[in-house]
């Protein structure tokens, strides 16, 4: 099925500078918007940007059916513009979406309200080494109504916004061993906006105490490692790129998958895998060379120079030539149209 996306330009077009703002705060000129009603998507339309018209009876406010994804696009050696794995993020949307029992986006509307809203925006794209346009699709339930019940009624958008360095510095994470991110049977499979207001309180802690973020582990028995933040969590040790398998409470991320890839192709082992507390511990303990680092779409590649654990502290290595910056270089250099795209990765708009 086509779907006839309407658009109304901005009036008077300027590209804002926004390198000295901090991430997120900046949006593009335009966004995307449709209805989902009576069964089906109404009145795909991209506009200028503005505020939202909500009733204060809207379900997403008060039960939690909130989605969305986050993707990036970049400016390619040849002047293009490029969304990276869309394919990918779409899939990951749609099993979100499906485990909070809101309907699917079909993906003809999904791909060509990206294009065309990138395509539109496309002057907001920074064609810097370290920048990109971060995209973030969404989805809301709309309807007006107090009663705990799946919505009838959504709204599905797309905002976009530059995006350049997300950590300026590499991280100071504690392992968290009190507080969990998500359980097994939970939602910590799918990207949706509990899992991250659950995961404030513990967070603001461990920043009072002097950390940037925390190095979540199992809901069950706080055994194994799972993520770094809002972060997949990686480590590269005895030779060994190794990161947690995926589970019910372990979001599937997409540069942890593009980095896995990569490193397998590069003849570099990998391993997913339950990653316990005491194999971390050991090693750091032992004075092993130990990189760790967070994968994710907003930083990339997040260093993480000290893991403190019960209490004690130990340091990671971040040299120059640390395994992740090739893996990180290796990616960047796909994406901006520097390396051949051997799996279709690159989305191109023309």
């Amino acid at each position: 099925m086509e779907y006839n996306i309407s658009v109304t330009p901005q009036a008077e077009r300027t590209v804002a500078e926004t390198k000295s703002i901090p991430f997120g705060k900046v949006p593009t000129e335009h966004m995307f918007i449709a209805e989902y009603k009576d069964g089906t998507w109404h009145n795909p339309r991209i506009v200028p940007f503005h505020d939202l018209s909500l009733s204060p009876l809207a379900l997403c406010l008060h039960y939690g059916q909130t989605v969305f994804e986050g993707m990036k696009a970049f400016v390619t050696a040849d002047g293009g513009i490029n969304i990276f794995r869309m394919q990918k993020h779409y899939d990951r949307f749609c099993k979100s979406l499906d485990r909070m029992c809101m309907p699917l986006v079909p993906k003809a509307l999904f791909d060509e309200a990206m294009h065309q809203l990138v395509q539109l925006d496309a002057s907001w794209v920074p064609d810097e080494p370290e920048a990109s346009l971060y995209i973030r699709p969404f989805m809301i339930a709309s309807e007006g109504r107090i009663g705990v019940k799946v919505a009838d009624e959504y709204l599905f958008m797309i905002v976009a916004s530059p995006a350049y360095q997300y950590y300026a510095n590499p991280l100071k994470v504690k392992v968290e061993t009190e507080f969990s991110r998500a359980a097994e049977g939970g939602t910590g499979a799918a990207k949706c906006g509990g899992n991250y207001g659950g995961a404030f309180y513990p967070t603001e802690k461990a920043k009072r105490e002097g950390f940037d973020q925390v190095l979540w582990t199992d809901a069950k028995n706080h055994e194994f490692i799972e993520e770094s933040g809002t972060m997949n969590a990686m480590f590269y040790m005895n030779d060994t790129l190794i990161t947690p398998a995926l589970s019910g409470s372990i979001l599937d991320g997409v540069t942890r998958d593009s980095l896995v890839t990569i490193a397998k192709e590069a003849g570099i082992k990998v391993e997913t895998r339950q990653v316990s507390l005491k194999e971390l511990t050991d090693a750091l303990e032992a004075g092993q060379r130990v990189e760790a680092f967070g994968a994710g779409t907003a930083a990339v590649i997040a260093p993480i120079e000290q893991i403190t654990i019960a209490g004690k502290t130990y340091t990671c290595y971040i040299g120059e030539d640390a395994m992740m910056f090739q893996l990180k270089a290796k990616l960047n250099n796909i994406r901006k149209g520097l390396a051949p795209d051997t799996h279709n990765w690159n989305y191109i708009v023309k």
